[in-house]
């Protein structure tokens, strides 16, 4: 994608449908009379009376204590310099969102205009009683300092200004680690700072906190060495200045432990890691580029612990492990400030985390066979599940020990369980389906490329790095559109009707017609069809030119479905292939089946619907919990459309007794856990929380996954089909941008699934 268009999708991203990325939604009833009347006046006045008795009460009645302030008066944004309030403002949503999706906090976003610290700083303490926390957000130094100094003594609410913070903690979290694998003590190694900006200052402080030693850690700022013979040298400069008789960053590096960047790119040379000690470890967080390439790193030295700000590569100090967990922690003790000790816990619950047992989902998303803790992971990764349910209640002990808590927190275990609650409506699953697969991108069939929408999204998972989009269509209309839309990637365009794809063509034909010759078809027939886009795409994912196909968007289902049984096939032992709807609920993921091929299925086929569900469910890294869906509880009808359900289930419980499933059940039972657990505690679903629900036929699932989506306004990612032999999925008709590019992302990460799966038979069959 050209530059061009890049600046275009980024701005009708912010622009459309509404402008912004962040809302107010009302969280109570607002339907009646009576409910505006509770809502405002009169009954508006009853928390208001409650509040001026005591105030403490505001929590009680109002989202003081989940709303956090984003402050900003745009004096340092990152990449972007001193641009302003409003200019700011986007950045500022953007933090809001992030707090949202992985902490569930509110937030309003406040830009100030002023470069006056006592203005900024009144303006703060005005505002603050709207708010629970604040978090001081791209402030120049040596202002920042001073701000968030003086806000921290003066309010009784947490104060936390990320840039110099989130930085500090998790690449302590890093620190800690990596010099366990190294086998070196905090206190005896020599630390090099390549920066000296609020982040650098802040991370310093905190290493010192964990035992760093003064005299052995070195800053430089843009000037060289900060030492104690230096000039006009600002008051945070001159906390870190050394007695050391060092003058460059060479000179700094040579016998050094540790490097922390925190300043430009390309500053540091292969020479000067040479220099460095016996296992190096070496953070070069300068974006977005680091001080030092990391390939050219760890091909300098085999011993080095790298790790970086960037997310390509291993070890991300990324501040979004840090600040919602730290902020979730401190609103749910009603913390008055945000202090040393509470950090140090954030730390060194994630320098634990790294030492678990990764859960397989993290494994997936991320590519791996299996994570384990070692010099490419010693920190958590962004999208792993257990950090909400980790650091808040480590930050929210240490509040409670260090005196700063003014609530407690009575059930620990109930506390966790709450906070893994929270994180049920975000998409997370989305950014792990393409985070997995960008790990291994594969060749993916769009079959009507030849619509601006398919073309747009094959723009999207081309550039996003998805998957390798292969073109099918008119090619003259396919090359006019990405001129339209400046696609400009190197990606190569097939037209089945073509001269130039005669070759290919007939020893498609020449295939197909071998495999189909006792099922009517003749070599003409054959060779009609391939002309056909949908056989012709199908017939390169069966002949290997092709890993993945999609199409779909412009035709009714059946019309897109036949060509592909036809061609493709279905998977080992499997009789009928079926289709899941992958819903995004306020819940969590919740998948739907069968959504759109058997009308009416047997016990037996509903049976096999279900354990295809379950593997598919796995292959996005969950833990499936399949209620069997009917009008009916465990046998209350005798109904021959309950009773297929019911032997369904027997027929799963004997046959795959391990797998979490069971019904027959209404749909409010299986999605309400409480009600489950009280009426039918026998139940294997009791106590768990349902992730999947077969219905006993299309209507019914059909009819319920088209009306979430409507009426609710869930997205949903499918039909996913499941049982084909190879990786080919249809869209629904008139498939929005974002929904081809989900399915050509479900496509790439099931062609890893079944390369895995021929890997494995294969030496199966080599082992026997």
């Amino acid at each position: 994608m050209s530059k061009q268009s890049k600046r275009r999708e980024a701005l009708i991203y912010h622009a459309k449908p509404r402008p912004g990325k962040i809302q107010v939604v009302p969280t109570k009833k607002y339907a009646t009379q009576r409910d505006l009347s509770l809502a405002y006046s009169p009954g508006v006045a009853e928390p208001c009376l409650e509040i001026e008795k005591d105030i403490d009460n505001v929590h009680k009645y109002t989202n003081k204590g989940n709303l956090v302030a984003v402050i900003s008066n745009g004096t340092a944004v990152l990449g972007l310099g001193n641009i302003g309030p409003e200019a700011s403002k986007p950045v500022m949503e953007g933090k809001g969102l992030l707090f949202k999706i992985f902490a569930d906090i509110d937030v309003f976003d406040i830009e100030v205009n002023t470069e006056d610290v006592d203005a900024f700083v009144a303006t703060v303490k005005n505002i603050a009683p709207t708010f629970g926390g604040i978090n001081l957000e791209d402030i120049k130094a040596p202002e920042a300092f001073e701000i968030e100094r003086r806000l921290k003594e003066e309010l009784d609410i947490p104060v936390m200004h990320d840039d110099q913070h989130g930085t500090a903690i998790i690449s302590a979290a890093a620190l800690l680690n990596a010099l366990e694998l190294a086998d070196k003590k905090i206190e005896d190694v020599t630390i090099v700072i390549s920066g000296a900006g609020a982040a650098a200052v802040s991370c310093t402080r905190l290493y010192k906190a964990f035992g760093a030693k003064a005299e052995n850690i070195v800053m430089l700022d843009s000037k060289g060495v900060i030492r104690k013979d230096r000039d006009n040298l600002t008051e945070e400069k001159a906390e870190f200045a050394t007695m050391r008789d060092l003058e460059t960053l060479e000179d700094a590096m040579r016998n050094a432990d540790v490097f922390v960047g925190l300043s430009i790119a390309d500053i540091v040379s292969p020479e000067m890691l040479k220099s460095m000690n016996e296992n190096p470890i070496v953070f070069a967080m300068a974006n977005p580029n680091p001080e030092i390439d990391y390939d050219l790193a760890i091909n300098t030295r085999e011993d080095i612990i790298m790790a970086t700000g960037r997310s390509d590569h291993p070890n991300q100090v990324n501040n979004v492990l840090g600040f919602p967990f730290i902020f979730r922690g401190a609103l749910d003790v009603r913390a008055t400030k945000i202090n040393e000790a509470m950090k140090m816990a954030a730390v060194q619950a994630l320098a634990e985390l790294a030492k678990q047992p990764v859960p397989e989902q993290v494994n997936i998303a991320y590519g791996e066979t299996k994570l384990l803790f070692g010099r490419e992971y010693i920190i958590p990764k962004p999208f792993d599940p257990r950090l909400i349910a980790a650091v808040p209640p480590a930050v929210a002990k240490a509040a409670i020990d260090s005196g700063v808590a003014t609530c407690e927190i009575p059930d620990w275990e109930k506390y966790e369980e709450e906070l893994l609650e929270r994180m049920g409506s975000d998409n997370k699953i989305i950014r792990l389906l393409y985070n997995r697969a960008k790990t291994a991108p594969k060749r993916i069939v769009f079959a009507e490329a030849d619509h601006l929408d398919v073309l747009k999204a094959a723009q999207i998972v081309f550039d996003e790095g998805i998957g390798i989009p292969i073109l099918l269509g008119r090619k003259e209309i396919i090359t006019e559109l990405m001129e339209q839309i400046e696609f400009d990637g190197d990606v190569e365009i097939i037209d089945p009707k073509s001269d130039e794809q005669q070759d290919r063509l007939n020893r498609y034909a020449e295939k197909h017609w071998h495999n189909r010759r006792r099922s009517g078809i003749t070599l003409y027939d054959a060779q009609k069809m391939m002309r056909e886009r949908n056989y012709f795409a199908a017939m390169m994912v069966n002949e290997g030119d092709a890993d993945g196909m999609i199409s779909g968007y412009a035709r009714a289902y059946p019309s897109v479905v036949r060509p592909i049984l036809e061609t493709i096939g279905k998977f080992d032992g499997v009789e009928k292939v079926a289709t899941t709807n992958l819903m995004l609920t306020k819940r969590g993921p919740l998948f739907i089946s069968d959504t759109s091929i058997n009308i009416d299925p047997t016990p037996i086929e509903l049976a096999k619907i279900a354990q295809m569900t379950n593997y598919t469910m796995k292959m996005f890294g969950l833990n499936p919990v399949i209620a069997m869906i009917s009008y009916a509880n465990f046998g209350s009808s005798k109904d021959p459309h309950a009773t297929k359900v019911k032997e369904a289930v027997q027929y799963l419980h004997k046959t795959v007794p391990d797998m979490v499933v069971d019904g027959e059940l209404q749909t409010d039972f299986a999605l309400n856990s409480e009600l489950l657990r009280k009426k039918f505690p026998f139940s294997k679903l009791a106590g768990k929380k349902v992730n999947a629900l077969i219905f006993p036929n299309l209507d019914s699932a059909n009819s319920n996954y088209k009306l979430l989506k409507e009426l609710n306004g869930v997205e949903s990612i499918g039909p996913i089909m499941l049982g084909m032999r190879k990786p080919v999925h249809i869209l629904q008709l008139g498939a929005s941008v974002e929904e081809i590019v989900n399915m050509a992302a479900v496509a790439v990460v099931d062609a890893q699934q079944k390369a895995k799966y021929k890997i494995r038979k294969k030496q199966a069959a080599k082992n026997s």
